[in-house]
């Protein structure tokens, strides 16, 4: 639970993770289980940073109380249950909103890949150079959060590094840009004939209201034909960490957009290409209580507890 502790760690994993994967397609397993595992760790050692209570089970007391300097109450601390993958990823979003390139529907296959490895040594290796990156663009500000310098953590393999994210980067944006083209020929299709008055009248009746359903939405000005459209994302409280303590703002909350859509020209955008059309990808702050969008009901486990 110690943060100097887990950020070796993390090195060691990756650079472990790096060397398995030059190795080719045979050694792809160890690469994606050991990418993970570094990765895991390092989320861990920002959080653990802030505080060790960060990263343990909350529903483990035990845990709680070694985290907190009370583990003469506890059990042996070999029996700490500390957060996995996914959880150790929400939590840092939540702390460094914005900052953090990588969202949570693009993390699940890195964790399905990990955990596939290590349980029952399945993975998809067609898919693995893929799963691959998201670690190295996951970790990035994350170190630079850290103040860990690149040489330091990528080492030898540094130059990889910036290939392989450079390559993954750009493959993006042409598909990005591919969906761009699309939906403006779309666009000038429909509304090309209209005089401006008219097109007014009818884009403003279309694009009123969010086509996506199943989550919080905003509206953004869409990049391809610049009509009002919607991005769609997951809310939550937005927590404060100042003067060593985290805090949760009583005003704001926080939604992490995972899709876009524009009803006037059907650009519809997930979360993989949205960093890569304007700003996006980027979090929207909406000013409002948090129990006005979050459900605060206590789990049935624990009110039974």
């Amino acid at each position: 639970m110690d943060s100097e502790q887990l950020k070796s760690s993390s090195r060691r994993w990756m650079s472990a993770a790096l060397a398995a994967f030059v190795e080719g397609p045979e050694s792809y397993d160890f690469a994606v289980h050991h990418a993970g595992v570094a990765t895991e760790h390092l989320l861990k050692a920002y959080l653990a940073g802030i505080h060790p209570a960060l990263i343990v089970d909350g529903r483990h007391f035990d845990s709680l109380l070694h985290a907190t300097g009370l583990g003469s109450h506890a059990g042996p601390l070999t029996k700490v249950k500390t957060i996995g993958l996914v959880d150790a990823y929400e939590r840092v979003v939540k702390v460094l909103p914005r900052k953090i390139p990588i969202d949570k529907k693009a993390l699940e296959p890195l964790a399905d890949a990990r955990n596939g490895v290590a349980h029952s040594a399945i993975h998809d290796s067609a898919q693995a150079e893929a799963v691959f990156t998201v670690c190295l663009r996951l970790a990035d500000p994350v170190l630079e959060e850290l103040k860990v310098a690149p040489n330091g953590y990528w080492g030898p393999y540094l130059v990889l590094h910036d290939k392989l994210v450079d390559e993954q980067v750009r493959q993006e944006r042409v598909a990005a840009e591919a969906l761009l083209v699309k939906a403006r020929s779309l666009f000038e299709q429909r509304f090309g004939h209209m005089s401006r008055k008219e097109r007014d009248v009818v884009l403003a009746a279309i694009t009123s209201k969010p086509m996506i359903t199943m989550s919080r939405e905003a509206p953004r000005e869409c990049p391809a034909c610049g009509s009002r459209g919607w991005v769609a994302g997951e809310v939550s409280a937005i927590h404060r960490y100042e003067g060593g303590q985290v805090t949760i703002d009583p005003e704001e909350v926080f939604l992490d957009p995972y899709g876009f859509h524009c009803a006037a020209c059907d650009l519809e955008v997930g979360t993989k290409l949205l960093m890569h059309l304007g700003d996006l990808a980027q979090g929207v702050f909406l000013d409002a209580a948090p129990h006005d969008y979050i459900d605060d009901e206590t789990p049935v486990d624990e009110a039974s507890s």
